[in-house]
């Protein structure tokens, strides 16, 4: 029998030295160390060694000599040596093309090139494509189609298709290269938001010329912020480099189960240039997924956080381990949670607060809260058991697999204490407003002694809302050593712990009467999300079909998993792919068209428009009968519709300054790809008549007044009316002044007041103007809101629809399925940025078809231990797997909605899986039920 553990015993020989410990009853207490001398430096960190290799080369036309570490990477070079930070690290094993180069006019991946490499060599960086302060043309094109979106990734795609420009001019002049053919020369760069169809368009409209250097000013872009993401110029929190930083690096465990008997990290404290190390336990000893975090170290630089890692001894008591459902599941399988106290630990894998529920060992649930009708729903599928001939029934069970967030830019923080009450974070996060709110109350500090800043994001689909260990250890190690740190996750941590969509079993069932019509539908979803709890997908059937009676629950099944976390749209793609097959597989019994049949189930005024939009296209008036194609290769086409709600954050502030030096509109929102500058700068703009690019835009700061968090749908519709109203509020300020100034009642004009004597511009009224300030807020809808605002955010009445066609091949030799066409519709109010919204909306496919087809995170089953540990082996889209494209805009109704504009990212992303596996079973006659779709299924389905 194993001794008792207490915490003191668990750290023993480690709390020597200087031990910083919080006097506050409030936060958790930091329990860490500093080294004695935490200024030394590595012994091979010394400038100028003489066993280092010197390099002689060009960046960007520039002569450079340099002492280079002999085990450095080029990328470590250009980031580290040089401060060009448009290059980044994302993968670090090649896979991605975000740290993408050009050596001697080739492109090459960084971060496999060693340093050395360049000796006698021609260098050039995205910094360097063009002469300062121009523009290279592909980069011109990027922002005139909107290439991009986070950004994070753009520089990489730029370097390499500029590469490409001058090898196709140089070849075939003005001639345009067809999309295939770009997407081969870019299938070494990945986008993970999903932007490939611009860059395509992009790729091809400058290869034949069509962006070569204007004689004029540069055209505006549709996005605000492009130009600094098109040339590198974006500072994301991993190019942060404050003086004297540190770098930090977490110790995780290597089991899925294990008891923590000790850590001792008093040899890692000895290493030179090691500066200190802070607990991440936090009072536990149970360790319930191979990764979790058990410390974190702060060091000189990378490397030597790594050796004081793997200094740190480690005693542990490894468990048996329960790795997925049906281990978790199986009959006298021990509790993940064995008591009242250990499940209140469970991490939360929803967007909302978790309510109380029943635990049966490892399952807790059910969550019934959103039924209607159950009996009735129940009684009608009894019915059609018993007497089959009545009706028609569907029913069977759908699963999903774990799909991680995987966003290019890293979870990543740099935190700096700034005084001994006062911290500044830079932070990759989709909320700095709501972040610096729990900053300040983890540690006991006042708000306004809280900054979180965050210029640019790299991605997030929701695993960056919340506060995280990666900011926990930064700014803890930070306390500690008294310097600045930096924490940022690499690729395999990302994949871990980094976010995932739970997978699910499903067991659903649709019953119709002989008349086609909707009787009730039943769902029971088990859910997959690591040893979180809180992930729901059966409430997502209330938004669609609406009538009919519902009986639905959802289940966690704990297990030694990650925890899981809210990923964009969040149990909309997993109950969308059973719900919209059911219906489907219902058409094809009934011998309807699946458009009509949907279109009588459903009341929804969005997504009506749609059904009609849908019935109009020939596209799908040419549908050939299902199994038409009998060769190797057959071709098929499916539908599915989505709904999803919107959001909105009733505290969302927009402040507008305005006087001689112009118009700064602001907030402490972010932008994480979705176009959060865009569209304050074009609302705005908008109600003065002038070009966005006249609006200063200040966001990504939580000193700012608060802002929406970028997530759950409630940007746009949060932030475009109090926009709106602060500019209003300017406009109607200029025009009292310039009837002071002019001495007629003028009317307000694009551009300025226009008065009996002509026109006097905003820019000259405000010239004499002392300073002025509005906040616009955002107002309730009119009707108010579905519910109470909780927790700061308020539901809409309205529901918003999405509708997608998919035309897939099907190799039935190999088992591969090739995406050919999409046809998106959308109906979510009034578009704000017309190009913005079509990028999110391919944006939100393309992650579709990477959900239906590729990805799924892998998990030894018995280990725990993460399989799928690169982007080779974790595979996301890529730009040649998306096929042509093409989006549709309802903007029609939702009148009582303040702005009109409702949100769409996850919207767009709920149905494409379930489109593509309605077009499997159009194409070949076997109906799928398990995802993604691998080839050896496919196989196995097509050969029964």
């Amino acid at each position: 029998m194993s001794p008792p553990i207490s915490r003191r015993g668990i750290l023993r020989g480690t709390l020597g030295g200087t031990v910083l410990v919080s006097e506050s009853c409030a936060p958790p207490k930091i329990v860490g160390e500093r080294a004695e001398a935490p200024g030394l430096a590595p012994p091979d960190a010394a400038a100028g060694d003489a066993s280092d290799p010197r390099l002689e080369f060009t960046v960007n036309g520039a002569a450079k000599s340099l002492a280079v570490d002999p085990e450095h990477t080029a990328l470590e070079l250009v980031r580290n040596d040089l401060g060009l930070t448009g290059c980044k690290e994302s993968c670090g094993h090649g896979a991605c093309g975000a740290c993408t180069v050009l050596l001697d006019d080739a492109p090459v991946a960084a971060c496999l090139l060693p340093a050395v490499a360049l000796h006698r060599r021609k260098l050039t960086t995205v910094e360097g494509l063009a002469p300062a302060g121009e523009l290279h043309p592909v980069q011109r094109a990027f922002m005139a189609e909107d290439a991009l979106q986070c950004g994070f990734c753009t520089p990489g795609f730029v370097v390499a298709a500029s590469a490409f420009y001058r090898r196709w001019r140089a070849e075939h002049a003005d001639q345009e290269p067809d999309r295939d053919t770009v997407a081969a020369a870019l299938a070494g760069n990945l986008c993970r938001c999903g932007a490939y169809d611009g860059i395509i368009r992009a790729v091809q409209k400058a290869s034949a010329g069509a962006h070569e250097k204007p004689l004029g000013p540069e055209p505006a872009a549709p996005r605000y912020d492009a130009r600094d993401k098109v040339t590198g110029a974006a500072k994301y929190t991993v190019d942060v480099r404050l003086p004297d930083q540190l770098e930090g690096k977490i110790l995780r465990s290597p089991h899925a189960h294990a008891r923590v008997r000790k850590v001792d990290w008093s040899k890692a404290l000895k290493l030179p240039g090691v500066a200190g190390v802070v607990d991440l336990l936090h009072g536990s000893t149970t360790l319930r997924f191979a990764g979790q975090e058990i410390a974190a170290v702060a060091a000189v630089d990378a490397r030597t956080a790594e050796a004081a890692l793997a200094a740190i001894e480690l005693d542990l008591e490894v468990l048996p381990a329960l790795v997925g459902m049906d281990a978790a599941r199986a009959p006298g399988a021990a509790p993940v949670y064995p008591t009242r106290n250990t499940r209140k630990s469970a991490p939360n894998s929803s967007e909302g607060p978790l309510l109380p529920l029943g635990w049966d060992g490892n399952v807790r649930g059910p969550f019934k809260l959103f039924s209607t009708h159950k009996l009735k729903a129940r009684g009608a599928v009894d019915k059609l058991r018993k007497q089959p001939a009545e009706g028609v029934l569907v029913e069977g069970t759908y699963k999903t697999q774990v799909q991680c967030h995987s966003s290019h830019e890293p979870h990543a923080c740099v935190a700096h204490w700034t005084a001994d009450d006062a911290v500044t974070v830079h932070l990759s996060t989709q909320a700095v407003h709501a972040v610096a709110e729990d900053i300040a109350e983890r540690w006991g500090l006042k708000r306004a002694n809280v900054r979180v800043l965050a210029a640019y994001v790299g991605g997030g689909f929701g695993s960056k809302a919340t506060l995280q260990l990666e900011c926990v250890a930064a700014v803890e190690l930070a306390k500690i050593t008294g310097k600045p740190v930096r924490v940022a996750l690499e690729r395999r941590e990302e994949l871990v712990t980094g976010g995932l969509r739970p997978a699910q079993e499903i067991e659903l069932a649709v019953a119709a009467d002989r008349d086609g019509y909707l009787q009730g539908v039943t769902a029971r979803a088990f859910a997959d999300a690591g040893c979180g709890i809180g992930a729901t997908s059966t409430v997502l059937l209330r938004l669609m079909y609406a009538k009919a009676p519902k009986d639905i629950s959802d289940w966690d099944v704990v297990n030694h998993g990650p925890p899981g976390k809210p990923f964009r749209g969040p149990g909309g793609p997993p109950i969308f792919w059973a719900l919209e097959q059911a219906v489907d597989v219902a058409a094809d019994r009934l011998g309807l068209d699946p458009v009509l049949l949907r279109k009588r189930w459903d009341p929804n005024p969005a997504r009506n428009q749609l059904y009609d939009w849908a019935l109009s296209l020939k596209t799908w008036r040419e549908r050939q009968p299902a199994q038409s194609d009998r060769g190797r290769y057959r071709r098929g086409l499916g539908l599915a519709v989505g709904g999803w709600f919107y959001f909105v954050q009733p505290s969302a502030r927009v402040q507008l300054d305005a006087g001689p030096d112009g118009i700064v509109v602001s907030t402490a929102c972010q932008d994480i790809g979705n176009g959060t500058r865009t569209v304050l700068a074009e609302s705005v703009a908008r109600v003065l008549g002038i070009a966005p690019a006249e609006v200063v835009v200040q966001i990504g700061d939580s000193s700012l007044v608060p802002g929406p968090m970028s997530g759950g749908s409630r940007t746009t519709a949060s932030l475009v009316p109090p926009a709106t109203m602060a500019a209003e509020q300017l406009r109607d300020e200029l025009l009292e002044r310039a009837q002071s100034l002019v001495g007629a009642r003028g009317v307000a004009v694009a551009g300025g007041v226009r008065h009996p004597g002509g026109l006097v511009t905003w820019k000259q009224l405000l010239a004499g103007s002392p300073p002025l300030r509005f906040v616009g807020t955002r107002k309730r809808d009119q009707g108010g809101y579905f519910l109470p605002p909780m927790y700061d955010l308020a539901p809409g009445r309205y529901v918003a629809g999405a509708l997608q066609i998919i035309e897939v091949e099907v190799d039935t030799r190999l088992g591969r399925i090739r995406v050919l066409r999409s046809h998106t519709g959308v109906a979510a109010g009034r578009i704000v940025a017309p190009a913005l919204a079509r990028s999110q909306v391919l944006g939100g496919v393309i992650q579709g078809i990477g959900y239906a087809l590729y990805e799924e995170r892998r998990l030894d089953p018995r280990s725990g231990t993460l399989l799928t540990a690169g982007l080779e082996d974790y595979r996301i889209t890529g730009i040649g797997d998306i096929g042509e494209l093409d989006v549709h805009f309802v903007e029609d109704g939702y009148e009582r909605v303040n702005g009109r504009s409702v949100g769409l990212a996850e919207l767009v992303t709920v149905a494409p899986a379930a489109a593509i596996g309605n077009a499997v079973a159009h194409a070949t006659g076997f109906r799928p039920r398990e995802l993604p779709l691998r080839p050896d299924r496919v196989l196995q389905g097509i050969r029964g």
